[in-house]
């Protein structure tokens, strides 16, 4: 054989080789989209859609997309923890992952430093679950059946004139 036929015939098989995995690949990810674990049935990481009582705790998670668990992980504060200690970590957690003020202009011949990380998606989530627990508190200290108010006077207690 000839080197250049040789050489043809190994970019053939290279490019069917490659082209049979491409195609592989492109299959999988076509399945992976359809696939929906049982779990994961609207996004619901957190367990939101299992909230479906009327109580006052799943209403909040509804409400807050975040379950109280969640909200004091995300904080690392335990169920237990007064509510000065959640706003501590909360203050905290916000401040660190802040956007950094804009840098100064560098020198003429130097490079300018390395930004600090921050991320706003944790941010959020701190902030929502400072609300989430404070909403719960706020549940827990109220009462469960409001009395109803008193406008008119009850039956039977008016006098006849």
């Amino acid at each position: 054989m000839s080197s250049p036929k040789v050489i043809v015939q190994i970019a053939i098989a290279g490019a069917q080789i490659f082209g049979k995995a491409f195609a592989a690949a492109g299959r999988q990810a076509i399945k992976n989209a359809k696939h929906r674990p049982q779990a994961a049935i609207g996004g619901d990481a957190a367990g939101v859609g299992n909230a479906t009582s009327g109580s006052i705790t799943d209403k909040l998670t509804r409400e807050h997309r975040m379950t109280l668990e969640e909200a004091h992980l995300v904080l690392n504060v335990n169920k237990s923890e007064v509510m000065e200690k959640v706003l501590e970590r909360y203050e905290h957690l916000f401040k660190a992952n802040s956007p950094p003020p804009p840098p100064p202009k560098p020198q003429a011949g130097q490079k300018a430093p390395p930004q600090p990380a921050w991320s706003h998606y944790i941010q959020s989530k701190v902030v929502r679950a400072r609300e989430r627990i404070e909403a719960e508190t706020k549940a827990a200290e109220t009462p469960s059946t409001p009395e109803p108010p008193s406008s008119s006077p009850p039956p039977g207690s008016e006098k006849s004139s």
